[in-house]
């Protein structure tokens, strides 16, 4: 069982409904052309369309047991006094004086460009359960970093 957000689980079902309903029917129409065409053994656009429709069946499948194993977390019952799932957080690198701000989110819903970090991530893992005024160490690929946390809410 995985636990996300409402939103992780809406943009997971939007996924799995425009692979299902739009490039899976798209796909099929490509392998039919081709089928058409003659000879299979020499047909670049069946083969390449072939192994189109079975990345994108893969997809689908892993986008099923995705949802099967989600749980949507009620914001109202988680508080904010300690970080966890869900928690954004406001913290300092103690180095450099650098801010930064990242919420801890399910790793089907990561995504560093909109300031989403997968619970399972070093970063995350090291803040779990911190209090704000709490200073981390966190051993990360670029080495070791000081993090102090400045305040937490719900993301």
């Amino acid at each position: 069982m995985e636990y996300m957000s409402e939103e992780g689980y809406n943009k997971i079902l939007a996924e799995l409904k425009q692979l299902e309903s739009v490039e899976l029917p798209r796909v099929r129409e490509a392998i039919a052309e081709a089928r058409a065409q003659g000879d299979l053994s020499e047909n670049f656009e069946y083969h390449a369309a072939k192994r189109e429709q079975g990345r994108i069946l893969s997809r689908i499948r892993f986008k099923q047991r995705v949802l099967e194993h989600a749980r949507i977390i009620d914001r109202t019952l988680l508080g904010s006094d300690t970080i966890g799932l869900l928690s954004k957080v406001e913290m300092t690198n103690v180095a450099n004086q650098m801010k930064m701000t990242y919420t801890i989110v399910n790793p089907h819903e990561a995504n560093i460009l909109e300031g989403k970090i997968s619970i399972k991530s070093p970063i995350a893992k090291a803040l779990t359960g911190k209090k704000t005024g709490d200073t981390v160490t966190v051993q990360v690929p670029a080495g070791t970093l000081q993090l102090r946390i400045d305040n937490i809410t719900l993301g």
